[in-house]
């Protein structure tokens, strides 16, 4: 692959997935990691990307803020990953339980994988409610709010006061970053206020997030790690950060 081409490659990478680490740019243009570091400072410095710890971020970030990934281009992303993340949570789930679901594609395949069985779903996802009305033995609540199309989810002030009336024994949610000082990111700031609250009303919050979500730090801050109760991920998380997850008394669980 030329440099040029390889330069083209990962702006459309980063702008389709919004973040991306050095390791999985290294292993998909087939050059070493240092390559790719100064490939991503020319790209920054170019205005075409944005460096962050360990990667890079949709430069569209910078400049929109709030902008998010179409819904269907999430669902794709890391699928795989995804779904055996969601059977992973999904075994964490018993009958009566109480619990709440963002908005992201991780828990929508959550939902999808479901038992038929007692339940009270708490969500600000269309996709998930609508995944979990044909199961009639769970109850779906849906926050209502405004609706955020990319995401096909209910987010602002509506959403978050109707959170307020409610307790969740869990939490299931994802995020676009994850890092080990700086927290739990979003790349969109209504989201973030959503999962802030979602996780105030938990009694444990278990955090999905496949491999490409560590080491990012994205546009909007939503919680410390220490708020997070258990961590899923997949066997791409290195064994580094599984152990500093681990000084920090938080389980991660690698399927």
């Amino acid at each position: 692959m030329l440099v040029a081409e390889r330069y083209e490659k990962i702006v459309e990478w980063v702008d389709a997935q919004g973040s991306m680490r050095v390791t999985e740019l290294s292993e998909r243009c087939g050059v070493t990691e240092e390559t790719i570091r100064r490939d991503l400072d020319k790209l920054e410095q170019a205005g075409r990307l944005r460096r962050s710890h360990g990667g890079a971020v949709s430069v569209k970030y910078k400049e929109e803020g709030q902008a998010e990934i179409p819904y269907p281009e999430r669902a794709i992303t890391h699928a795989e990953e995804k779904r055996r993340i969601a059977e992973e949570a999904i075994k964490m789930v018993q009958p009566g339980d109480r619990i709440a679901l963002d908005a992201s594609t991780t828990a929508w395949y959550m939902a999808a994988g479901l038992p038929n069985i007692q339940l009270t779903v708490l969500t600000n996802s269309i996709k998930v409610a609508a995944e979990l009305s044909s199961k009639e033995q769970i109850r779906v609540i849906a926050t209502g709010g405004q609706l955020a199309s990319k995401s096909l989810s209910f987010v602002g002030p509506l959403a978050e006061r109707s959170l307020d009336a409610y307790h969740v024994d869990k939490v299931f949610l994802s995020c676009k970053g994850v890092h080990l000082t700086k927290g739990i990111s979003e790349s969109n700031e209504l989201q973030a206020l959503v999962k802030q609250k979602m996780i105030s009303i938990a009694d444990e919050v278990i955090l999905l997030a496949d491999s490409s979500k560590f080491d990012i730090q994205a546009f909007t801050r939503v919680a410390e790690l220490s708020s997070v109760t258990q961590v899923i991920t997949d066997l791409g998380l290195n064994e580094e950060l599984v152990s500093a997850l681990n000084e920090q008394s938080i389980p991660c669980k690698r399927v």
